[in-house]
């Protein structure tokens, strides 16, 4: 996907919506050609747009009959990860109520029955639901949609998600959407370093490596037992989850407490993430 500051790579999670089809039909975001040409306002609408749950209840509409707008840009396509809290089924369409851990909302997909019907499936065709339950995550593509001032998603399409990865892939990647639309596009890679390198002989150190820039620049102002934390995360063996609280006490001699005080200065200076939940967590590399 292109958000006009460059080409965006995609991923094999299939959140790119229109180009590897994402729930839309391959051609349904491009359109003709004059479509193309229509101008930036609705390029930028009819864009699939990754987002939180937050950012979906937070939308503004100025009145009943406008398009929604998240960091002021109009959406009409979301799509976003979340958490199933709740399911509940009816005649004529299945309700989910999703948590992400920035906010819930429900999420309803519509059952064809005379589509089903049609294609000579009945009872024996899989429901919408299949292989969504309570408790696991789901990713989803629809419109945000108002009903009586109560807000939901239509789906177009629901799916389970297999690979716990692709929820950090996505919240990563609707945090980089919205800081290219409140904060600019970023500058070309190396631009800063490259007039540091020609006046001082080498690198600023922006985006340095870990013996130099902002990663190195920040652990410097840590305390001794934030240091001690970030070490024990840095070289202790983990999964893609990273490391639980209890276990990085273990592992450093340190009281639980003040490993959460240390947590919360690598937190705060964005050097580490959660993960599963608010107390297991990975390093952020830069």
């Amino acid at each position: 996907m292109d958000y006009g500051g460059g080409n965006y790579s995609t991923t094999s999670y299939g959140a790119q919506g229109g180009m590897t089809g994402g729930g839309f039909m391959g051609g349904s975001q491009g359109g003709s050609s004059s479509q193309q040409n229509a101008g930036k306002g609705t390029l930028s609408k009819d864009t699939l747009r990754p987002c939180t749950i937050k950012q979906v209840l937070d939308a503004a509409q100025p009145h009943p009959d406008a398009d929604f707008k998240i960091d002021d840009v109009e959406v009409q396509q979301l799509t976003f990860v979340g958490q199933i809290r709740n399911i509940s089924t009816q005649t004529t369409n299945i309700t989910y109520k999703l948590d992400d851990g920035t906010g819930t909302v429900e999420v309803k997909q519509w059952i064809d029955a005379e589509a089903t019907n049609a294609l000579g499936m009945g009872d024996t065709a899989k429901p919408p639901s299949s292989g969504l339950v309570e408790n696991e995550w789901a990713r989803v593509w629809g419109r945000l949609k108002a009903f009586n001032n109560r807000r939901h998603v239509g789906a177009h399409v629901i799916r389970p998600i297999t690979d716990k990865m692709e929820i950090t892939y996505h919240l990563l990647e609707a945090t980089y959407v919205h800081l290219y639309f409140t904060k600019g596009p970023l500058e070309p890679a190396g631009a800063k370093g490259a007039g540091a390198a020609g006046m001082n002989g080498q690198m600023d150190g922006t985006y340095g490596d870990s013996d130099m820039g902002m990663g190195a620049g920040k652990l410097s102002r840590l305390s001794a037992t934030a240091k001690r934390v970030f070490q024990c995360l840095k070289e202790s063996p983990q999964n893609n989850e990273g490391l639980h609280v209890q276990n990085i006490a273990a592992s450093t001699k340190i009281p639980v407490t003040e490993v959460m005080k240390a947590g919360d200065e690598l937190l705060a200076d964005s050097l580490i993430f959660t993960t599963v939940d608010d107390a297991t967590w990975a390093l952020l590399e830069f």
